[in-house]
């Protein structure tokens, strides 16, 4: 069955199926026509030659005086003429020939082998690109379907779903399109390779390409953050004092950033220095703005506060908070950036910070120095939160002391928001100012009170002021609270 050999072996060459599945699927197909003719498979043998290019099917069978199952036994007469010094009780091999199987036998037998070459094509694929996982692929764009791109990938197809799609890009029909292998998996309709334009791992791979020294690892990458489409920060360090790590991912005048940039769609991309110092870490994580100073509130909650002039304040938080954002996932610190008028007048919200603890916190040994979080004031809402903090205002403390310019700029430029926070803190927040009025009134109505029991006791004829209402006698000429000028007339009964 030397044909048969070649003629599958082509086959599965042409779909790249390793060359030892061959023997296997052949061997199956063989075996599948051999039951499908005898009803059984038991004593079927398949054997191939060294090399591979022949194949014989045998039927293993057992020596009888007289053949009663001519399936599994064959009479030593027949034996004989096969083998010249076989005995009863031997087995024997008897070549089968597959054009004796049928129609039927071989066309089941086709059925399994197909079968059998899809999930072999299925498993080789899955391998190979199972292994890929993180590296950058190459395919051409093929089709569109609810958003999502079907790429052409060669041996196969990979889907670059809407949700792994840079906003910033568009695609037409046989474009070239680099992506991540995001994720391979296996699922009933068949192999399932998932891409992405929005991964980390793609700037990665995007910089080994036009960046010799990351890729020999002479510089190395700390840490990437990014928004796909907007902004991408990059932290790199370098093994060599002679390399300066940014200004070869730069290159010379910007060739290499700019190839990556261009690849990108125009996104922005931060190339900056890691530093085993947070101070210096943070103030290169807000670039491009320029950091006069960075304060290490509490190195344990990781709250760092960036002071800026105030031309860098909108540079350093970005447009919607975004270099803020992406700065504090970059360092792993909750930064707040103030210019340094804010950051001295920072000691007032100090003052008024237990004073807010109190009514959001039970526990006063609970309190801690990093502040009250913004959850704790429920009537804001999760939506308000969210844009609040996406803009670096994570605790009361920091929201109370935001003025409305900023404040409305983190949410969204709206005046209706605007008004809703103001209104909030207004009817839950209590400033020291406030208590200490408070505590004037109630010392106040408590001397009120300690007087008119005083004036009760050597007087029967006590008054209140028509004004004020405080108590008065007949002997004054004024009330001593308020002022006003008193008279009294007797009514005549």
């Amino acid at each position: 069955m030397v044909g048969l050999a070649a003629a599958v072996r082509q086959l599965i060459d042409e779909k790249g199926i390793p060359e030892e599945l061959v023997r296997k699927m052949i061997e199956e197909f063989l075996l599948a026509a051999y039951q499908r003719r005898f009803d059984t498979m038991e004593n079927a043998v398949v054997q191939f030659n060294d090399d591979g290019s022949e194949v014989t099917l045998y039927a293993k069978k057992v020596i009888v005086e007289e053949e009663m199952d001519p399936v599994l036994e064959l009479s030593l007469e027949e034996a004989l003429e096969l083998s010249s010094d076989c005995e009863i009780g031997d087995e024997i091999l008897v070549e089968i020939n597959p054009q004796d199987f049928g129609r039927a036998a071989v066309q089941s037998a086709k059925q399994k082998a197909k079968q059998m070459i899809r999930e072999i094509q299925k498993d080789t694929l899955y391998s190979e690109f199972k292994e890929k996982e993180g590296e950058m692929i190459i395919g051409y764009y093929q089709r569109e379907r609810n958003g999502d791109l079907f790429v052409d990938l060669g041996k196969t197809e990979g889907i670059l779903p809407r949700r792994f799609q840079s906003p910033r890009e568009s695609f037409q029909m046989n474009d070239r399109i680099k992506a991540v292998i995001h994720e391979v998996e296996k699922t009933p309709m068949g192999l399932r390779i998932i891409l992405s334009r929005t991964h980390t791992d793609l700037v990665t791979k995007l910089f080994e390409l036009e960046v010799p020294e990351i890729y020999d690892k002479s510089i190395e990458i700390f840490k990437i953050v990014r928004e796909a489409g907007y902004r991408t920060k990059m932290a790199v360090y370098s093994h060599s004092e002679n390399i300066d790590p940014v200004g070869a991912c730069v290159g010379m005048k910007g060739s290499r950033i700019q190839a990556v940039v261009a690849e990108l769609e125009g996104e922005k991309i931060d190339v900056l220095s890691y530093s085993h110092d947070p101070v210096t870490f943070i103030a290169n994580a807000l670039s491009p703005a320029q950091v006069s100073q960075v304060v290490v509130v509490d190195s344990a909650k990781r709250h760092a506060v960036a002071v800026v002039e105030e031309g860098q304040l909108s540079l350093a938080i970005g447009r919607q908070g975004l270099n803020i954002r992406l700065a504090n996932r970059l360092c792993d610190w909750n930064i707040d950036v103030k210019t340094p008028e804010q950051f001295a007048e920072m000691d007032l919200v100090v003052e008024n910070r237990e004073a807010i603890h109190a009514l959001f916190n039970d526990d006063d040994d609970m309190y801690e120095e990093v502040g009250t979080p913004l959850e704790n004031l429920d009537p804001l809402g999760q939506e308000i939160i969210a844009m609040l903090k996406d803009r670096g205002i994570n605790t009361i403390e920091t929201l109370v002391q935001v003025d409305d310019e900023e404040l409305i700029a983190a949410l969204g430029m709206d005046g209706k928001r605007l008004n809703f926070v103001r209104t909030v803190l207004e009817e839950n927040i209590v400033y020291e100012e406030e208590l200490e009025e408070s505590e004037e009134i109630a010392e106040v109505e408590e001397s009120s009170s300690t007087n008119e029991e005083t004036v009760s006791d050597d007087d029967d004829q006590v008054f209140e002021c028509p004004e004020c209402g405080s108590p008065i006698t007949l002997d004054m000429d004024a009330c001593k609270n308020c002022g006003v000028e008193l008279s009294f007339e007797e009514v005549e009964e």
